[in-house]
């Protein structure tokens, strides 16, 4: 019984979690809770999330992608070195391009039996790499003409509610129907829970493996797009700082590193309260440095509530 009570604690910590920070920053300043400042913190994380909500689905698996940053800030290059020449079709390369290395990711850690962290962190320094080589080592500044013309579907709010927030809710609830009704969506969990079981049940858990980190891959390649629609330039370097906000937002969203449990909406509610908690510290004067340090402690804590401990006999 006592267990039952403990588990829906838990279950529910995030959302209570994150009403208890809106209600403390609101406290500072009561500003915080009008309509337009909420619509705007929304807006604010939906970059963030983007980036975070494929790689939900490795982590989910038990692996990880620490290649995310690069390939969103080479998307964000090859948009605004392409944009004027092919218009839309930019959007589609730069998110080609986040696909295909998360797939290259994906390539070396199963086909090559490497751990997903060297891999994957093996194939953000090509891609940041290729970055630089797009964007000749700096920032590509889009014209607002371009940006108008085509990237109007990422900024700006024609209905009242910023274009952001549509365009992550669309992808939250795909990636959610992905993981709810799809057979890979089931396998997901099931490789997280028990990969042995999967492997001599006779399915290919490769193939899941490899659609997990294409999909990490593109929801990256599509924050980069974002990002560059958002702050009207390309750069090598533009997602530089979002790694640890993004891997902690999905772990304090309850996804548990050692995988087989976790939500892409739960994520979204993860990097809410990762973005309240940047704008509390901001109010009190907390610099960008040390807000890092803070991330860090968050990353370790979450990761010490939520991992299954059954799992890791060994900690090397």
């Amino acid at each position: 019984m006592q267990k039952d009570w403990i588990a829906r604690i838990k279950d529910q910590l995030t959302p209570i979690v994150l009403v208890g920070l809106v209600l403390a920053v609101s406290l500072y300043d009561p500003r915080f809770l009008s309509v337009s400042n909420l619509l705007t913190v929304a807006a604010d994380t939906m970059t963030l999330f983007l980036m975070a909500s494929g790689v939900t689905l490795v982590i989910m698996m038990g692996g990880i992608d620490l290649s995310i940053q690069s390939v969103a800030s080479m998307a964000s290059c090859i948009l605004a070195v392409t944009l004027a020449r092919f218009g839309f079709g930019a959007v589609l390369l730069a998110v080609l391009a986040g696909l295909l290395a998360g797939l290259a990711g994906g390539l070396t850690s199963t086909v090559l039996r490497i751990p997903s962290f060297i891999a994957t962190l093996a194939v953000g320094g090509i891609v940041t790499s290729v970055a630089y080589y797009v964007s000749d080592a700096h920032s590509v500044n889009i014209p607002a003409d371009l940006s108008h013309a085509y990237l109007g579907w990422a900024v700006g709010s024609p209905l009242a509610i910023p274009n952001e927030i549509l365009v992550g809710g669309v992808c939250a609830a795909l990636l959610t129907a992905v993981l709810t009704y799809t057979p890979f969506g089931r396998l997901v969990r099931a490789i997280g829970h028990q990969e042995r079981a999967v492997i001599a049940s006779g399915l290919n858990v490769d193939r899941q493996k490899l659609i997990a980190y294409t999909l990490s891959g593109g929801m990256a390649g599509l924050a980069g797009v974002v990002m560059g629609a958002r702050l009207g330039s390309g750069s090598p370097t533009l997602a530089n700082e979002f790694l640890l906000p993004a891997i902690a937002c999905i772990i304090v969203g309850g996804t548990a590193v050692t995988g087989g449990v976790g939500s892409v909406w739960r994520t979204l509610l993860g990097a809410l309260i990762i973005q309240v908690v940047r704008i509390g510290m901001t109010f009190v004067g907390v610099s960008v440095f040390a807000q890092q340090i803070v991330f860090g402690t968050i990353l370790v804590a979450a990761v010490a509530i939520t991992m299954d401990r059954s799992k890791v006999t060994v900690v090397k």
